[in-house]
Protein backbone atom coordinates (compact mmCIF):
# COMPACT_ATOMS: atom_id res chain seq x y z
CA UNK A 1 0.00 0.00 0.00
CA UNK A 2 1.47 3.41 -1.55
CA UNK A 3 0.43 6.88 -0.41
CA UNK A 4 1.09 10.30 -1.37
CA UNK A 5 0.49 13.45 0.24
CA UNK A 6 0.45 16.88 -2.28
CA UNK A 7 0.04 20.04 -1.56
CA UNK A 8 0.18 23.41 -3.52
CA UNK A 9 2.24 26.30 -2.50
CA UNK A 10 0.39 27.41 0.06
CA UNK A 11 2.32 25.28 1.98
CA UNK A 12 5.66 25.96 2.65
CA UNK A 13 7.81 22.64 3.53
CA UNK A 14 9.73 21.70 0.65
CA UNK A 15 9.89 18.12 2.62
CA UNK A 16 8.21 16.22 5.20
CA UNK A 17 10.54 15.28 8.81
CA UNK A 18 10.20 11.52 9.17
CA UNK A 19 8.23 10.61 6.03
CA UNK A 20 6.03 7.71 6.50
CA UNK A 21 6.89 4.65 5.57
CA UNK A 22 5.70 3.89 1.54
CA UNK A 23 4.51 7.61 1.39
CA UNK A 24 6.42 10.34 -1.11
CA UNK A 25 5.43 13.95 -0.53
CA UNK A 26 4.94 16.30 -3.49
CA UNK A 27 4.24 19.85 -3.79
CA UNK A 28 2.59 21.39 -7.06
CA UNK A 29 3.61 25.47 -7.49
CA UNK A 30 1.52 28.43 -8.19
CA UNK A 31 3.00 31.07 -10.28
CA UNK A 32 3.84 34.69 -9.67
CA UNK A 33 3.15 37.76 -12.13
CA UNK A 34 5.53 40.83 -11.31
CA UNK A 35 4.95 43.47 -13.73
CA UNK A 36 6.38 41.32 -16.97
CA UNK A 37 8.12 38.92 -14.88
CA UNK A 38 7.53 35.32 -13.84
CA UNK A 39 8.09 33.44 -10.86
CA UNK A 40 7.39 29.50 -10.72
CA UNK A 41 7.15 28.97 -6.64
CA UNK A 42 8.95 25.57 -6.67
CA UNK A 43 12.34 24.49 -4.90
CA UNK A 44 14.14 26.78 -7.35
CA UNK A 45 12.47 30.27 -6.60
CA UNK A 46 14.68 33.23 -5.40
CA UNK A 47 12.00 34.36 -3.10
CA UNK A 48 14.62 37.35 -2.09
CA UNK A 49 14.79 38.66 -5.69
CA UNK A 50 11.09 37.87 -6.39
CA UNK A 51 10.17 40.18 -3.14
CA UNK A 52 12.96 42.58 -4.27
CA UNK A 53 11.33 43.07 -7.83
CA UNK A 54 7.60 43.22 -6.23
CA UNK A 55 8.63 46.38 -3.93
CA UNK A 56 10.34 48.13 -7.22
CA UNK A 57 7.63 47.75 -9.57
CA UNK A 58 4.15 50.29 -8.94
CA UNK A 59 2.22 47.55 -10.94
CA UNK A 60 -0.37 45.01 -9.23
CA UNK A 61 1.12 41.75 -8.82
CA UNK A 62 -1.01 38.67 -8.92
CA UNK A 63 -0.81 34.80 -8.58
CA UNK A 64 -1.85 31.65 -10.96
CA UNK A 65 -3.32 28.46 -9.86
CA UNK A 66 -1.69 25.12 -11.13
CA UNK A 67 -3.49 23.27 -14.13
CA UNK A 68 -5.65 20.22 -13.53
CA UNK A 69 -2.93 18.76 -15.24
CA UNK A 70 -0.21 19.69 -13.00
CA UNK A 71 -2.50 17.87 -9.73
CA UNK A 72 -3.25 14.89 -11.99
CA UNK A 73 1.12 14.71 -12.07
CA UNK A 74 1.17 15.00 -8.81
CA UNK A 75 -1.59 12.21 -8.00
CA UNK A 76 -0.08 9.49 -10.19
CA UNK A 77 1.94 7.29 -8.42
CA UNK A 78 0.22 5.98 -5.55
CA UNK A 79 -2.85 3.52 -3.91
CA UNK A 80 -4.00 6.39 -1.47
CA UNK A 81 -3.51 10.34 -2.22
CA UNK A 82 -4.33 13.04 0.11
CA UNK A 83 -4.65 16.26 -0.71
CA UNK A 84 -4.53 19.98 0.32
CA UNK A 85 -4.53 23.05 -1.20
CA UNK A 86 -4.58 27.25 0.06
CA UNK A 87 -8.24 28.10 0.75
CA UNK A 88 -10.17 28.24 -2.76
CA UNK A 89 -11.16 32.39 -1.28
CA UNK A 90 -7.49 33.71 -2.61
CA UNK A 91 -6.70 30.99 -5.25
CA UNK A 92 -8.40 28.81 -8.25
CA UNK A 93 -5.82 26.18 -6.61
CA UNK A 94 -8.86 24.04 -5.07
CA UNK A 95 -10.73 23.63 -8.08
CA UNK A 96 -8.01 22.79 -10.53
CA UNK A 97 -6.73 19.98 -7.73
CA UNK A 98 -10.97 19.28 -7.55
CA UNK A 99 -11.11 18.96 -11.44
CA UNK A 100 -7.82 16.66 -11.18
CA UNK A 101 -9.32 13.89 -8.70
CA UNK A 102 -12.04 13.34 -11.45
CA UNK A 103 -9.74 12.91 -13.97
CA UNK A 104 -7.61 10.58 -11.64
CA UNK A 105 -10.81 9.16 -10.66
CA UNK A 106 -11.64 8.37 -14.29
CA UNK A 107 -8.34 6.98 -14.73
CA UNK A 108 -8.09 4.98 -11.85
CA UNK A 109 -11.74 3.95 -10.51
CA UNK A 110 -10.02 2.07 -7.55
CA UNK A 111 -8.14 4.73 -6.45
CA UNK A 112 -8.76 6.39 -2.86
CA UNK A 113 -8.17 9.97 -2.77
CA UNK A 114 -9.21 13.01 -0.56
CA UNK A 115 -9.15 16.36 -1.11
CA UNK A 116 -9.19 18.87 1.39
CA UNK A 117 -9.94 22.55 1.21
CA UNK A 118 -7.48 23.96 3.73
CA UNK A 119 -9.56 27.86 4.22
CA UNK A 120 -6.13 28.84 5.28
CA UNK A 121 -2.57 29.09 3.87
CA UNK A 122 1.05 29.03 5.72
CA UNK A 123 1.30 27.28 8.64
CA UNK A 124 -2.10 26.09 9.30
CA UNK A 125 -1.65 24.29 6.17
CA UNK A 126 2.03 23.39 7.15
CA UNK A 127 0.47 21.78 10.03
CA UNK A 128 -1.94 19.81 8.90
CA UNK A 129 0.38 18.43 6.19
CA UNK A 130 2.64 17.44 8.85
CA UNK A 131 -0.44 15.40 11.13
CA UNK A 132 -1.29 13.74 7.80
CA UNK A 133 1.92 12.18 7.63
CA UNK A 134 1.62 11.68 11.58
CA UNK A 135 -1.86 9.85 10.85
CA UNK A 136 -0.34 7.27 8.03
CA UNK A 137 3.16 6.65 10.14
CA UNK A 138 0.67 5.38 12.25
CA UNK A 139 -0.77 2.91 10.35
CA UNK A 140 -4.45 3.71 9.97
CA UNK A 141 -6.49 2.73 7.19
CA UNK A 142 -7.35 5.56 3.94
CA UNK A 143 -10.56 6.37 5.83
CA UNK A 144 -9.57 6.40 9.47
CA UNK A 145 -6.82 9.22 8.02
CA UNK A 146 -9.70 10.94 6.39
CA UNK A 147 -11.51 11.23 9.49
CA UNK A 148 -9.05 12.17 11.54
CA UNK A 149 -7.72 14.58 9.79
CA UNK A 150 -10.95 16.19 8.88
CA UNK A 151 -11.36 16.35 13.19
CA UNK A 152 -8.13 17.52 13.46
CA UNK A 153 -8.81 20.56 11.09
CA UNK A 154 -11.88 22.00 13.40
CA UNK A 155 -9.12 22.27 15.89
CA UNK A 156 -6.38 24.61 13.86
CA UNK A 157 -6.36 28.12 13.35
CA UNK A 158 -4.38 30.41 11.38
CA UNK A 159 -3.21 33.88 13.24
CA UNK A 160 -1.37 36.53 10.70
CA UNK A 161 0.68 39.48 11.51
CA UNK A 162 1.56 41.96 8.72
CA UNK A 163 4.65 44.75 8.78
CA UNK A 164 3.81 45.81 5.07
CA UNK A 165 0.87 45.86 3.33
CA UNK A 166 1.93 47.02 0.01
CA UNK A 167 0.95 44.20 -1.94
CA UNK A 168 -2.58 44.78 -0.40
CA UNK A 169 -2.23 48.37 -1.68
CA UNK A 170 -1.72 47.79 -5.17
CA UNK A 171 -4.23 45.37 -5.58
CA UNK A 172 -6.63 47.53 -3.89
CA UNK A 173 -7.44 45.30 -1.19
CA UNK A 174 -6.52 47.99 1.14
CA UNK A 175 -6.76 52.25 0.91
CA UNK A 176 -3.47 53.62 -0.10
CA UNK A 177 -3.83 55.97 2.90
CA UNK A 178 -4.43 53.13 5.22
CA UNK A 179 -0.73 51.37 3.54
CA UNK A 180 1.02 55.12 4.40
CA UNK A 181 -0.09 54.97 7.91
CA UNK A 182 0.68 51.20 8.76
CA UNK A 183 4.45 52.06 7.18
CA UNK A 184 4.87 55.50 8.54
CA UNK A 185 3.57 54.64 11.97
CA UNK A 186 5.11 51.19 12.15
CA UNK A 187 1.91 49.47 12.51
CA UNK A 188 1.41 45.19 12.74
CA UNK A 189 -2.00 44.24 11.06
CA UNK A 190 -2.97 40.87 13.57
CA UNK A 191 -5.95 38.79 12.27
CA UNK A 192 -7.23 35.13 11.11
CA UNK A 193 -8.38 32.80 8.77
CA UNK A 194 -12.12 32.95 8.85
CA UNK A 195 -14.35 29.99 9.23
CA UNK A 196 -15.06 30.99 5.16
CA UNK A 197 -11.06 30.69 4.47
CA UNK A 198 -11.40 34.78 4.35
CA UNK A 199 -8.29 37.10 5.83
CA UNK A 200 -9.94 39.42 8.46
CA UNK A 201 -8.58 42.04 10.51
CA UNK A 202 -8.23 41.77 14.34
CA UNK A 203 -6.00 44.32 15.98
CA UNK A 204 -3.32 47.09 14.38
CA UNK A 205 -1.01 46.84 16.93
CA UNK A 206 2.52 49.41 16.87
CA UNK A 207 5.30 47.64 16.90
CA UNK A 208 6.30 44.33 16.71
CA UNK A 209 6.35 43.77 20.84
CA UNK A 210 2.83 44.72 21.26
CA UNK A 211 2.01 42.75 17.79
CA UNK A 212 3.38 39.69 19.58
CA UNK A 213 1.42 40.50 23.04
CA UNK A 214 -1.52 40.87 20.35
CA UNK A 215 -0.59 37.64 18.93
CA UNK A 216 -0.79 35.55 22.16
CA UNK A 217 -4.01 37.55 23.14
CA UNK A 218 -6.01 36.67 20.13
CA UNK A 219 -4.47 32.89 20.33
CA UNK A 220 -5.63 32.11 23.56
CA UNK A 221 -9.12 34.18 23.17
CA UNK A 222 -9.27 31.21 20.23
CA UNK A 223 -9.00 28.42 22.57
CA UNK A 224 -5.02 28.22 22.46
CA UNK A 225 -4.00 25.84 25.43
CA UNK A 226 -0.50 24.89 24.81
CA UNK A 227 -0.23 22.76 21.60
CA UNK A 228 1.45 22.66 18.87
CA UNK A 229 2.34 25.70 17.02
CA UNK A 230 3.85 26.59 13.25
CA UNK A 231 5.30 29.49 12.17
CA UNK A 232 6.13 30.92 8.48
CA UNK A 233 7.81 33.94 8.50
CA UNK A 234 8.73 35.94 5.24
CA UNK A 235 12.29 37.18 6.30
CA UNK A 236 11.51 37.58 9.99
CA UNK A 237 13.21 34.89 12.52
CA UNK A 238 13.29 37.21 15.18
CA UNK A 239 9.80 37.47 15.72
CA UNK A 240 9.50 33.98 15.68
CA UNK A 241 11.93 33.28 18.70
CA UNK A 242 10.06 36.39 20.63
CA UNK A 243 6.72 34.77 19.63
CA UNK A 244 8.06 31.54 20.47
CA UNK A 245 9.10 32.43 24.86
CA UNK A 246 6.16 34.26 25.07
CA UNK A 247 4.02 31.16 24.71
CA UNK A 248 6.64 29.08 26.13
CA UNK A 249 6.25 31.31 29.26
CA UNK A 250 2.59 31.07 29.55
CA UNK A 251 2.56 27.22 28.33
CA UNK A 252 5.94 25.72 28.91
CA UNK A 253 4.75 22.48 27.22
CA UNK A 254 3.82 23.65 23.91
CA UNK A 255 5.43 22.44 20.62
CA UNK A 256 6.89 24.88 18.50
CA UNK A 257 8.45 25.12 15.65
CA UNK A 258 9.14 27.91 12.37
CA UNK A 259 10.67 28.33 9.05
CA UNK A 260 10.46 30.20 5.84
CA UNK A 261 7.47 30.92 4.09
CA UNK A 262 7.34 29.19 0.39
CA UNK A 263 6.88 32.14 -2.34
CA UNK A 264 3.42 32.61 -2.63
CA UNK A 265 3.11 33.15 1.41
CA UNK A 266 6.04 35.63 0.93
CA UNK A 267 3.73 36.95 -1.42
CA UNK A 268 0.65 37.24 0.97
CA UNK A 269 2.81 38.06 4.26
CA UNK A 270 5.32 40.42 2.55
CA UNK A 271 8.55 41.51 4.33
CA UNK A 272 8.17 40.70 8.12
CA UNK A 273 4.96 39.23 8.31
CA UNK A 274 3.99 35.67 9.80
CA UNK A 275 1.72 33.63 8.61
CA UNK A 276 1.53 30.86 11.95
CA UNK A 277 -0.92 27.50 12.20
CA UNK A 278 -1.56 26.53 15.78
CA UNK A 279 -3.47 24.29 17.44
CA UNK A 280 -6.95 24.55 19.57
Amino acid sequence: MSWKVVADSGCDLKNIENLAPNTSFERVPLTLQIGNEIFVDDEGLDIPKMMETMYQTSAAASSSCPSPDAFLQAYRGADHVIAITITGTLSGSHNSARLAVEMLKEENPSIKVHLIDSLSAGGEIDLLVMEINRLIASGLSFEEVVDKITAYQEKTKLLFVLAKVDNLVKNGRLSKLVGAVVGLLNIRMVGEASQEGRLELLQKSRGQKKAILASLEEMVKAGYKGGKVVIAHSNNEKICQQLSEKILTQFPQAEISYHATSGLCSFYAEDGGILMGYEI
